[in-house]
């Protein structure tokens, strides 16, 4: 019988931290079916609207919660999560930002952007800003 000879384990998550582009191409998929699920709400919102009323006043209770204020923030901050995101992609596809620091602060720079764009859009619609 041969003898196992002992190889080094991958590293796996525990030990290996992936880089700033794996975790937003994961985080883009993510955002990608969490806008499904608030294209939903919007869809039952307009479905809502043009019932009438009573089908409204539901939909309005439940977006003005304290659950749906929370979803609908979320919601805000994957949209624009997801469409700077694109347009990170779009400058990959003119062939901008391909080496490691370029493709890291583009990284860096959707997460800011994304947040950034949440509150102040959170702030105007309140009408704080």
């Amino acid at each position: 019988m041969p003898t196992v000879t002992q190889r080094p384990l991958s590293p796996h998550l525990q030990i290996y931290r992936l880089p700033i582009t794996a975790v937003l191409s994961i985080s883009h998929r993510l955002s990608g079916a969490a806008l499904v699920i608030g294209v939903t709400f919007l869809t039952w919102a307009l479905v809502a609207a043009a019932r009438g009323p009573g089908p409204w006043t539901l939909v309005q209770g439940f977006a003005t919660s304290w659950p749906g204020l929370v979803l609908l923030f979320i919601w805000t901050w994957v949209l624009y999560f997801h469409f700077c995101n694109g347009l990170r992609h779009l400058l990959w596809d003119l062939g901008y930002g391909f080496n490691i620091d370029r493709a890291g602060l583009y990284g860096w720079s959707v997460i800011i952007a994304s947040v950034v764009l949440t509150v102040l859009t959170w702030l105007i619609a309140a009408g704080g800003a």
